[in-house]
């Protein structure tokens, strides 16, 4: 059963670190990391690695994608205030 489990997990992993290099948007980006961060938890998990999935589940599903979102926001504003963008 914990084979199934980890096999599942690498399966989704890949194609969650897929769909991150082939999405364009940033926002998209950001969203299909916090997804990555969670398999990979999941993955850790299986693995019986507790202590990195509940790292992993902090920083790769949390935190990133949360500075990731306020950098996006930050350009996007500067480039409106400056009259170059949407």
């Amino acid at each position: 059963m914990a084979d199934v489990v980890i096999i599942v997990a690498l399966l989704l992993v890949a194609v969650a670190a897929t769909t991150a290099v082939l999405v364009r948007d940033p926002v998209r980006q950001a969203l299909v990391l916090a997804v990555l961060g969670v398999v990979l938890a999941v993955l850790f998990t299986g693995l019986q690695a507790p202590d990195v999935a509940l790292s992993q589940l902090a920083v790769g599903s949390a935190l990133t994608p949360l500075l990731l979102l306020l950098t996006v926001r930050k350009v996007r504003r500067r480039a409106r205030k400056e009259g170059r963008g949407p």
